[in-house]
């Protein structure tokens, strides 16, 4: 540990902002993942501080690892023994809400869940929502370019953040924090910095978007006999509720059968289907979108593309729905198991699903077990497969065929997760040499020390 450059870092920081041995040592790096390497934390208050940090660093060429909520699922905030942890736990202010242009500038490290409250307390709405909404941070968020349960109707991150402000590895502020839904003034700088994980500047503050809050859901679990099924409930919500559909999850028996198992808990349909989907919508006419919405559910059970369905009649109902889709922590039975998160376009899933599956029953016939869930809608499944073993041999070949199968396919390794460190290695089943040559140009241009989040996304540049 170089004293000179804990020195440099004391004159920066106020008190609280500096943990060093092991203090530092004691810190969770990721859920999951167990403690942090890194002899050093930093915890600025500031953007201004977030430049200091980094000025220092890169005239050190000290690596530095950014923490936020550290709920990712891809290694992405995993700190070594050589590298700086910069945590954005103290940048946690909103700073502006304007309820005419319907925004909120916040901090990096305010959690999802507070802008949620925020905004709704003023009749207003943050779309996005994912399960460690009280955990992830906005600037996690934007980050890793997260989606969740409602990027069918309102998009991913990206879609819903008007402006940044970003520190770049030298330390340069670049402040963009723009209100305005149209601006086509030179480059839209900011998307350079949403998905890209810390590697190419440290997100300090942000301009959200929001949306007026709606006044009625309907949330309806329904029971499917085939897959061929789900493609047309999706396409006939779409064409029928208005424009109101807001969530088309669907669960695998696989998943269902596990996650429906609550303490306490009556299971709302019984798990005899292959495929269980969850509708929702939202709207501001309650009599006239939940007429319209069980006139929907009536006419697919006519046309029998669903067997049976259960539609909530209440909030409480309605959050008992949606707990059996968030219900992940009930596959801790599959453990030791992978989770993965990939895309690709609906019609091909089931053959991607019918050859992995194969293969890796051939692989480990005794042990292999998966389940699957996801985000049906955008195109988004989630896989949670376990061999009965957690060596890195084995995990390096069930993620070879899960990845590698996508390639032909056009599907994509990582739908809202991100790259990280876990990744890395089969970033080009999903990108052509040249996106990549491309990326690692850009990471040269704006870091070419190489100190932001070293070895995630590319294993060097």
């Amino acid at each position: 540990m170089s004293e000179e450059l804990i020195a440099a870092l004391q004159q920066v920081l106020d008190k609280g902002g500096l943990l060093v041995g092991d203090e530092a040592l004691e810190r969770e790096s990721a859920w999951s993942f167990g403690l942090s390497q890194s002899a050093i934390v930093t915890r600025p208050k500031t953007t201004q501080q977030v430049s200091d940090i980094l000025r220092i660093c890169h005239r050190f060429g000290k690596a530095v690892v950014t923490h936020g909520g550290k709920t990712g699922m891809v290694q992405g905030c995993l700190a070594g023994e050589t590298e700086l942890v910069l945590s954005t736990e103290r940048l946690n202010q909103i700073e502006a809400i304007d309820k005419t242009g319907r925004t909120m500038t916040v901090q990096a490290g305010v959690a999802l869940q507070t802008v949620q409250e925020q905004a709704e307390e003023r009749g207003l709405m943050f779309p996005m929502d994912l399960g460690a909404r009280g955990s992830a941070t906005i600037g996690g968020n934007i980050a890793t370019n997260a989606g969740g349960n409602r990027v069918i109707r309102y998009g991913m991150t990206r879609d819903l953040v008007l402006g940044l402000e970003v520190v770049l590895a030298d330390g340069t502020v670049v402040s963009s924090l723009n209100r305005m839904i149209k601006n086509n003034a030179g480059y839209d700088l900011k998307q350079l910095f949403i998905g890209s994980e810390g590697t190419l500047g440290i997100v300090t503050r942000a301009v959200l978007r929001l949306r007026p809050a709606l006044s009625s859901d309907c949330t309806a679990l329904v029971a499917v006999s085939a897959f061929e099924h789900l493609p047309k409930l999706l396409a006939k919500a779409e064409a029928e509720l208005g424009g109101r559909l807001s969530a088309f999850e669907v669960m695998w028996n696989s998943y269902y059968e596990k996650a429906s198992q609550r303490e306490g808990h009556a299971v709302p349909l019984a798990a005899t289907y292959p495929y269980y989907a969850l509708i929702e919508t939202q709207g501001s006419d309650a009599q006239y979108d939940a007429q319209s919405f069980q006139h929907y559910l009536e006419d697919t059970l006519t046309q029998a593309l669903i067997e049976d369905a259960v539609l909530a009649q209440s909030q409480s109902e309605r959050d008992n729905l949606w707990a059996i889709r968030d219900n992940v922590e009930t596959m801790l039975a599959y453990m030791p198991g992978y989770l993965f998160d990939i895309s690709l376009a609906i019609d091909l899933m089931p053959e991607y699903l019918e050859q992995i599956e194969g293969e890796l029953s051939e692989g480990w016939p005794e042990t292999f077990r998966y389940a699957v869930f996801g985000h049906l809608g955008d195109g988004n499944l989630h896989l949670i497969i376990t061999v009965a073993s957690d060596d890195l041999p084995v995990r390096h070949q069930v993620e070879e065929i899960v990845y590698s199968a996508l390639q032909a396919r056009g599907g994509s390794i990582s739908a809202e997760h991100g790259i990280g460190l876990e990744k890395r290695d089969y970033l080009h089943y999903s990108r052509s040499n040249e996106e990549i040559s491309l990326m690692k140009r850009l990471k040269q241009s704006l870091d070419p020390k190489g100190i932001l989040n070293p070895g995630k996304l590319f294993r060097s540049i």
